[in-house]
């Protein structure tokens, strides 16, 4: 008579996998569910990590910048149009003209090369963490100008106190007073050294010319849409102007970014292959360490898909816990430092502070069902050893 009924293949699965008593058999299986468990939360970890650093970074450049630069070809001003031809497209968010112009910034005996950048007064900034923007009553003289707090610390700029801001103009120097009335921080050291902000119009009033500027920054609804948004405001703009998208304007910065998923793929790649090794292992361990077993169910007629059957319950059971573990783990410590930040940053090096995490369900039931099937596949290659076993010597194995 043979034995052919699954669910007894998988009670015996059930039985060597977790024995009552202490046994050599239950420590592999113990050790082999906590390093599948192990693996499977490295790998959301460092998904959650990975998306929340690029996501963080990018949202950082694109508040600063906007998603697309619209100027002309040449870099020349180009005149303000307060209904821009692409400006009715329906997945721009906002746009905003600007004009960039070198500076020498001066307090007291310090002075610091800059880039000021007028804006309207009107405009949403971001980074602001002190004081108040730029006053947007039509009367003002517009003598406002908000640095960031690096710049502050640098030159030991007070709040509300007066600077000088020299421009070279058509050959000539000018000089302009300013209040600082804000202090911004961006968190990317190249930015907050570098611009201070004013109104757009004392930029205008400086070079004599109320109505050109030197672009628009364009925000879209969509940061996934830039690369076609591009193109299609492209197809609506005059022929001496041009859009460029904020990731080619700052490659460096995005380069970076995008190295971050070749090092994710790679780590996720290594962690998978330790994770079906350590079951392959376990797996192999436990037949040898059973093969009387297989000797003595051959003898009394199990064929051997059913004895196949028994390790492969033992390794699923394994598997399924430990992904199981994993899982919980790895979604547990996201939610913690999504919720209370503990793991701070150098925000000097990283250009955020805290340690982002961005999860996606997706992501993690790809992990979880795509770890299952990859070791699941990989069971069947050390159960086709079960053949090779001749029942006379497994029974007299030891």
């Amino acid at each position: 008579m043979k034995i052919y009924a699954l669910n007894t293949a998988f009670n015996i699965a059930l039985k060597i996998s977790f024995p009552k008593q202490k046994s050599y058999t239950g420590f592999i299986v113990k050790l082999s569910i906590a390093a599948t468990a192990l693996s499977v939360a490295a790998i959301i970890l460092t998904l959650s990590i990975v998306n929340g650093f690029q996501e963080s970074i990018s949202n950082k450049v694109f508040q600063f910048w906007g998603h697309i630069r619209v100027s002309s070809v040449n870099g020349a001003p180009i005149e303000n149009n307060l209904n821009a031809p692409f400006g009715k497209l329906p997945f721009i968010k906002s746009y905003t003209p600007f004009i960039n112009q070198s500076s020498v910034l001066s307090y007291r005996q310090d002075i610091e090369g800059v880039v000021v950048k007028g804006v309207p007064s009107n405009s949403i900034f971001p980074f602001l963490n002190k004081g108040k923007w730029l006053d947007t009553k039509p009367d003002s003289n517009r003598n406002e100008i908000i640095i960031s707090d690096a710049l502050a610390n640098k030159l030991n700029i007070p709040m509300d106190s007066t600077i000088r801001l020299y421009f070279m103009t058509n050959g000539s120097v000018q000089q302009r007073k300013m209040k600082v009335t804000g202090w911004y921080h961006s968190g990317i050291d190249e930015y907050d050294r570098q611009f201070v902000f004013v109104d757009i119009n004392m930029l205008q009033q400086l070079n004599q010319n109320w109505k050109q500027i030197e672009g628009y920054d364009v925000l879209l609804n969509d940061a996934s849409n830039i690369p076609f948004a591009t193109d299609a405001i492209q197809k609506k703009m005059p022929d001496n102007w041009v859009a460029t998208s904020i990731t080619d304007y700052y490659p460096q910065i995005f380069d970076w970014i995008n190295v971050q998923t070749v090092n994710r793929n790679v780590t996720i790649t290594i962690l998978l292959i330790i994770a079906v090794v350590n079951l392959l292992t376990c797996l192999f361990i436990l037949m040898l360490e059973r093969v009387n077993m297989i000797g003595t169910l051959t003898a009394i007629g199990a064929s051997h898909s059913f004895i196949r059957n028994i390790f492969l319950y033992q390794a699923s059971i394994i598997c399924c816990v430990g992904i199981s573990l994993g899982a919980l783990v790895g979604i547990g410590f996201s939610l913690l430092q999504l919720k209370f930040g503990l793991i701070q940053l150098d925000e000097a090096a990283y250009f955020i502070k805290i340690l982002p995490i961005k999860m996606y369900l997706n992501q993690v039931l790809l992990v979880i069902v795509g770890t299952a099937v990859i070791s699941y596949v990989s069971f069947l290659i050390p159960t086709l050893w079960i053949k090779r076993i001749p029942p006379a010597k497994a029974i007299k194995f030891d």
